[in-house]
Parts: C-alpha cells; sequence; structure tokens
C-alpha cells in the first residue's frame, strides 16, 4: 500500500515481500529482518528508532517508506476484561477488534472487511452492507495496535496475545491475498510468532476458496454452519444458495486432510430459539457431520436491535449440547463475553458506509476476478 506520496506502508509487507522492497531500493534482502524485527516485536513506527539501522538507510527509509496502522477511534474495556478497538481504515469506515482473555489465553478477534456482502440475518454486520476490502496493512495492523495496548514489547515476551482469529467484521476468503500476507505475518517469527495451530481463519462458505487456502497456508480452519440442513441455511446464510452444505463440508474436508496430523475443523453453531435449537436439529446435525472430522462450539445467540432473534433458555442450549456429546461430539457452549461493550459473536457493528447490499452481485464480481486470474496463471 502506497501513500500520496507514493511511499509503501511496510507494516503489511510480509518478509518476502519486504525483501524485495529493499531490492528495489537497492539495498541487502537481510535488512528485510532487521526492520520486520522493529515493527512487530517492538512496535515501532518511526524509522530513526531502528537503533541497529545505519543513518544512510534511515534516511532512504523515511523517502520511500512508512509505518502506520489504522487510525483508533475508540477502546472499551468490558467488566470481564473483554477489550474492544474502533479503528478507522482508508475507506472511512471503521472496524471493529475485540480481545478476550479467557483461562490463560488471550485471543484476538480480527476484522478482515468494512462491513460484510454476506448479510447473514442473525448477524449486525451482515445488516451494514459491504464497503471496502481491508489492506494486509490494516488487518495486520489490528494485531499490531492490540499488541502494542498491552506493552507486550517484545512480542514473543509475557505474550498477551496467544491466539487470533479471522472472525471479525466481513468474510475473510472475499479479501484472500491480504488474509494470507496477514495470517502470514501472524505466524512468521519475525512477527508474532503465532502457532498454525492459533491461527484460525472462519468462513461462511466459500467453497473454491477453501480449496485454494490449502494450497497457500495450513491454518486451523472454522465453518460458519448455524444450520444442519439447506432449507434453513439459505434463510439464515444466504451464501449457502450458491454453496449448499455438500458442497462447502467436501471443501472444509478436504483441507483438513491435506493437514493431517490430527487436525480438524471447527464448526461454529449459533443457537437461535425456537428457530435452529430444537432436538430435530440436533439430529440433523449428527447425520451431517458424522464423517467430518470436527469440534462443535455453540453459540448462544447475543441479541441487537431489530434482529428479530432471541437466544433460547440454557435448558435449550444444555439439551442441544447433550445430544451432540451422546453422539460422541466434542462440543463447547461459547461463554458471551463482552456483550456489554457490544463485543460479543455477532454483535460487532461499524460505522460503515452501504455501498451494494447486493451479496449476489459482490460475490460474483470477486469469482469474476478469481476466474480470471486461474486463466492468466
Amino acid at each position: 500500500m502506497t501513500n500520496a506520496a507514493g511511499k509503501v506502508n511496510l507494516l503489511g509487507l510480509t518478509k518476502a515481500q519486504l525483501e524485495n522492497f529493499f531490492e528495489s531500493i537497492g539495498e541487502k534482502r537481510f535488512r528485510a529482518g532487521q526492520v520486520m524485527k522493529w515493527i512487530h516485536h517492538f512496535g515501532v513506527d518511526n524509522f530513526e528508532a531502528m537503533t541497529n539501522v545505519g543513518k544512510a538507510l534511515r534516511e532512504k527509509l523515511n523517502q520511500h517508506a512508512y509505518i502506520a496502522g489504522p487510525e483508533i477511534v475508540t477502546q472499551s474495556i468490558s467488566e470481564d476484561g473483554t477489550r474492544k478497538w474502533v479503528v478507522r481504515v482508508a475507506s472511512g469506515s471503521c472496524v471493529e477488534t475485540v480481545y478476550i482473555p479467557q483461562n490463560g489465553r488471550g485471543t484476538l478477534c480480527v476484522s478482515s472487511q468494512a462491513g460484510c456482502a454476506l448479510d447473514c440475518s442473525f448477524c449486525s454486520t451482515g445488516k451494514q452492507g459491504f464497503d471496502s476490502d481491508l489492506t494486509a496493512a490494516e488487518i495486520i495492523g489490528q494485531v499490531w495496535i492490540a499488541n502494542k495496548s498491552f506493552g507486550t514489547v517484545p512480542a514473543k515476551t509475557d505474550r498477551a496475545i496467544t491466539n487470533v482469529v479471522m472472525m471479525g467484521m466481513g468474510e475473510p476468503l472475499l479479501n484472500f491475498d491480504n488474509v494470507v500476507s496477514s495470517m502470514n505475518i501472524m505466524m512468521e517469527d519475525l512477527g508474532y510468532g503465532i502457532s498454525k495451530r492459533k491461527v484460525t481463519l472462519s468462513t461462511s462458505g466459500v467453497a473454491p476458496m477453501v480449496d485454494k487456502l490449502g494450497e497457500v497456508t495450513d491454518v486451523a480452519l472454522a465453518l460458519s454452519l448455524h444450520a444442519p440442513n439447506d432449507e434453513l441455511r439459505n434463510k439464515l446464510v444466504p451464501l449457502n444458495k450458491k454453496y449448499p452444505l455438500s458442497v462447502i463440508l467436501d471443501a472444509c474436508t478436504r483441507y483438513i486432510a491435506k493437514l493431517g496430523d490430527k487436525r480438524y475443523l471447527t464448526v461454529e453453531y449459533t443457537l437461535l430459539k425456537g428457530i435452529n435449537d430444537q432436538p430435530e436439529h440436533a439430529e440433523q446435525m449428527i447425520a451431517l457431520l458424522q464423517d467430518v472430522p470436527c469440534k462443535i462450539n455453540l453459540i448462544p445467540f447475543n441479541p441487537f436491535p431489530h434482529s428479530g432473534y432471541e437466544r433460547p433458555s440454557n435448558n435449550a442450549i444444555r439439551r442441544f449440547q447433550d445430544m451432540l456429546h451422546e453422539a460422541g461430539f466434542n462440543v463447547t457452549v461459547r461463554m458471551t463475553r463482552g456483550d456489554d461493550i457490544d463485543a460479543a459473536c455477532g454483535q460487532l457493528v461499524g460505522n460503515v458506509n452501504d455501498r451494494t447490499r447486493r451479496s449476489e452481485r459482490y460475490i460474483a464480481v470477486r469469482q469474476l476476478e478469481d476466474e480470471k486470474r486461474e486463466l492468466s496463471s
């Protein structure tokens, strides 16, 4: 990403991209490691602070590059320790990042788009439509901001952020290249050194891109399922009309098979009172997932204004969980965290100008772009 002066933002560059950048300005490739460590381990955004970089190179960097994350608009802290940042991106829209501390683990939920085109009926983000893809700098910048806020620099010392989930605003697989680059920085030792098992990408079911993901990375995968049959899922997750359950589960199973090493798919299922929380839905889910290596994460619905949905009773949640347990599945119920600051799952809403509202149009355009790339490769 370049600014008006033609300078390159180094924050969003992978190690390989940084090496290419240094070659392009007539410098040795090893400089990439030095600068990357300053940016991500120490949170530095000023070349003058890079004490092992010579003065002449610092001056050259100031001429050709800069380091900048998204603008922090607000930071909120919940009574349970959950934190939420609202940050403004280049499009002018705001997106949200959430940090969830639990049982000695710190999970950062990162956004990949401003708004979302998929319009899942129970998700507040989907109600605002799609505005823009985030750049790699805007995605990894959320990790950079959160890490610095805890004062845990170097990044691998007394680490507050142990896990990252691409489960914030947007569909990560519809911003493929920027999301993959950002995840590579998360896992890079000169970046944040987070294990591939602790970086998770969550998708609503863009099946062709799941296969493409398996060609370039081996991060953990989560599927936002939310319904055990196509008829219901078509209503809750409109993308299902294009990629029905059989298609997306086959793609996810292929991805997990490539990983090997006893890896599994995380299945996310938001429980909606009277909609998808009945015993027959549990029975259908058992049949649907019987041959899929997975663990199931049940998410009681987190209310937001005008959603039209309600949270099931604790008895209904427990009954659903017990049925899955008895069928041999590993099932957890996600504890609601940060709902007092609207940071709970499904509640993220940024200040987004609704430019499309037509998920089918957006997805069709992105697929056409992907097909063009495949034909030219």
